[in-house]
């Protein structure tokens, strides 16, 4: 087994790495001001540095393992910033149930990310797609790629693992933002992105993702539209936005589901004002809609 660190930059990377680096900019500066009285905001800030260190791991990872360290990295840095308001049981509750979610997730992918590197050869990615004709014709390739999906729908909240998105809405509003409607939910879309020229293009990938988008589409949009609470509204709609995305995967329009990644992640900064009333009345997990009308 081989683990090697180093970078891989290509357009589907830079798609995330620009999600990151640009909305996190603006969720930093919210957070700022948000945080200006809490004497516990190095710590919050702190959480944030290590989730958005890890995040940048995950896009620009050469090394399938070193993407599944980063990958853990996202998921506690989140369990901390969920569970930020410790003293409050819901926080608590929501960080255990999306570390519980998500972990599991990701021992199903570390078990996908070793059966295909011994199926290719190799844990290199840049090395991985120019071999995509010999997975999909392994003995291996049906359980490669139904490991690699669960863990891509646990962190990306597809049906039916969507659950633990809308209840992480406890966490503080720049958290609630950042993390989970704009960079850590795309972690499990951009991974299929990733991995689609090894993986994509079979009658299971077509049959299995494309439904599973479909159903997480209609199903945060449906969701959606019973809230009234700003926070669940932004958490299933990002819900529906990530079936579209997986959908598009799906049918093999990888282009339009970056570009849907892109439109979702860069509308969230001008949500951030409709927020600042919860930011500063400090109620995490609630903000109402009525409450906006003057």
């Amino acid at each position: 087994l081989q683990v090697s660190l180093g970078f891989l930059l290509n357009p589907t990377a830079a798609v995330l790495l620009f999600v990151v680096t640009f909305v996190g900019f603006f969720i930093h500066l919210f957070a700022v001001e948000y945080s200006e009285h809490d004497d516990s905001r190095g710590r919050f800030f702190g959480g944030m540095s290590i989730f958005m260190f890890s995040m940048t791991g995950i896009v620009l990872s050469s090394n399938l393992i070193m993407m599944f360290v980063f990958w853990e990295l996202v998921g506690f840095s989140s369990y901390l910033l969920i569970g930020f308001n410790s003293d409050q049981k819901p926080a608590r509750e929501a960080a255990l149930q999306a570390l519980l979610v998500t972990g599991a997730g990701g021992l199903a992918l570390l078990a996908g990310f070793l059966l295909l590197g011994q199926a290719a050869g190799t844990l290199e990615i840049s090395a991985l797609l120019a071999k995509g004709d010999a997975v999909r014709s392994h003995p291996f390739y049906v359980p490669i790629f139904l490991l690699i999906l669960a863990g891509a729908m646990t962190k990306s909240a597809q049906f039916p693992f969507h659950f633990w998105l809308p209840n992480a809405m406890q966490a503080p509003t720049p958290v609630s933002t950042y993390l989970h409607s704009a960079t850590m939910v795309k972690a499990g879309v951009y991974l299929l992105a990733r991995l689609s020229p090894v993986l994509a293009g079979t009658a299971i990938w077509e049959n299995v993702v494309t439904p599973v988008g479909m159903i997480t589409m209609l199903t945060g949009a449906f969701l959606s539209l019973l809230q009234t609470d700003l926070k669940l509204v932004l958490a299933y709609s990002t819900v529906s936005a990530l079936g579209v995305m997986t959908m598009m995967l799906g049918v093999g329009s990888q282009p339009a589901a970056e570009a849907a990644v892109m439109i979702d992640a860069t509308s969230v900064p001008s949500a951030l004002p409709a927020m600042r009333r919860d930011s500063l009345s400090k109620k995490p997990g609630r903000c109402s809609a009525s409450s906006l009308r003057s």
